[in-house]
């Protein structure tokens, strides 16, 4: 997967990168794939980067000797531009702009992005944030803190983290003792540490990058897990920017469950989602498999049996949404609301649309998808058995525009006939496909 895909880069992007492990890298690897997708795009910085990294980009310019018809002049040829302050040779660096700077550079026309390398680590894969930095401007949108995997299981030293002291005085965490994912997720995720700086309502993406072996990619997985408890964290990527035709392996953010229970269950002749089921009923039964699956946030809409299924579910941790329109709609206009219904502030990616008269749902299947969808952020990936396609469906938010568009009437099938690319997971069992609708279907489920 490409890095702009993974940090969901949009035209207009000025992205500041932050902490250590390889963001210099990450930096002007993103740039190459903004050219290489036909953009132009603008690299700077408002700390210091090495004298030998200038020659990273095709074009270099002095911020005192800049002007725009130059610029502009060069991005024409280039596509691609460095600005820096003086490059002091004797020293081996070349300065940082000035956050006013980076706000003039807005007015070149039709640049991509603009990325800014916003501080120091002094190579090491770890750090926190001194007094002074990171200098980051307030028209960013996108603040992406990097941390190398190669600094966990070491000791908390100087020798793998810059600024040891201020790691220990964030989290308590005495020198010496190793560094863990819980660790790196406390300062990254800190007000003083990963998010110092940060202008409100900016969006936030860790890289945590190196992710190669398996017990790396175990480590940066936990540590995504533990950042996503943070409700300032947008997603979190996992990758090896320095390797590779595509630098990020996985891309973790918040996915949503909408549950369809607005059914008026017509060929069950009675509310079928509060049949018993076990020590349970079946939206019940859905329900608990339901967070197995480790989802953020599990949405039921209901319609025709609103009271019996919110009674049915008075303990389960479910959010609740009614759709008004039950008895003259579809299973598209229950995706509406329930895709409504969810608070903006979860920051959500991605829906896994369940059915609430699938009682063997799977957790293990609804895993599979979405750690596909985590790993090629599909707008649609779907579960198949022997062929035949089933749910749980998962939508990205990119499809979701489209999903609020369907008339009532329509099936979210109209919207996966019309899709682009749906990423299929193969199901070891046809319980992705047998829904309950009639009594003797009921029976059948309950003896199998």
């Amino acid at each position: 997967m490409k890095l702009s895909a993974a940090l969901r880069i949009s035209d207009g992007e000025i992205v500041a990168f932050v902490g250590g492990g390889g963001k210099t890298t990450a930096m002007f690897r993103l740039a190459e794939e903004i050219v290489e997708a036909g953009g132009r795009v603008i690299t700077t910085t408002t700390t210091r980067i090495f004298a030998a990294q200038v020659s990273l980009a095709p074009k270099h310019f002095s911020a005192f000797e800049v002007n725009r018809a130059a610029v502009e002049a060069a991005l024409d040829k280039h596509h691609h531009v460095l600005i820096t302050g003086p490059v002091d040779v004797e020293a081996g660096k070349a300065a940082g702009v000035t956050p006013g700077l980076v706000r003039d550079l807005l007015a070149i026309p039709d640049v991509a992005a603009i990325l800014i390398e916003a501080d120091g680590s002094r190579m090491r894969p770890f750090k926190a944030p001194a007094e002074h930095e990171p200098v980051i401007p307030n028209v960013t949108t996108l603040v992406v803190p990097v941390v190398g995997v190669d600094v966990f299981g070491q000791p908390l030293n100087d020798q793998r983290v810059h600024r040891v002291e201020l790691v220990c005085a964030l989290t308590g965490a005495a020198e010496g003792e190793p560094v863990t994912p819980k660790l790196v997720a406390r300062v990254t995720g800190h007000p003083q540490g990963g998010l110092k700086g940060v202008p409100a309502g900016v969006r936030v993406i860790p890289l945590i990058n190196k992710a190669e072996a398996s017990e790396e990619l175990d480590a940066a997985r936990e540590t995504a897990d533990r950042l996503l408890g943070n409700p300032n964290i947008s997603s979190v990527v996992i990758g090896a920017v320095k390797h590779g035709v595509n630098p990020a392996r996985e891309a973790h953010g918040r996915v949503a469950a909408i549950v369809l229970a607005a059914g008026r269950s017509t060929r069950m002749g009675r509310s079928k989602q509060t049949l018993p089921w076990g020590d349970t009923t079946m939206i019940g039964e859905v329900v608990r498999r339901l967070q197995a699956s480790r989802v953020a946030e599990i949405v039921v809409v209901t319609g025709a049996e609103k009271e019996s299924v919110e009674a049915a579910l008075a303990a389960a941790p479910v959010r609740f949404a009614f759709n008004p329109d039950f008895e003259t709609s579809e299973m598209a206009r229950s995706l509406q609301v329930g895709l409504r219904s969810l608070p903006l502030s979860g920051n959500f990616l991605a829906a896994l649309v369940v059915l609430a008269d699938q009682p063997r749902f799977d957790p293990g299947v609804a895993q599979a998808v979405i750690q596909r969808w985590r790993e090629t952020q599909a707008p649609v990936v779907a579960p198949i058995y022997q062929g035949q396609r089933g749910h749980p469906l998962l939508f990205d938010r990119s499809t979701w525009p489209d999903l609020f568009a369907l008339p009532a009437e329509a099936n979210p099938r109209d919207f996966l006939r019309a899709a682009g690319r749906i990423e299929l997971v193969e199901a070891v069992t046809d319980a992705i496909l047998r829904d309950i609708d009639t009594p003797d279907d009921y029976e059948r489920e309950r003896r199998a």
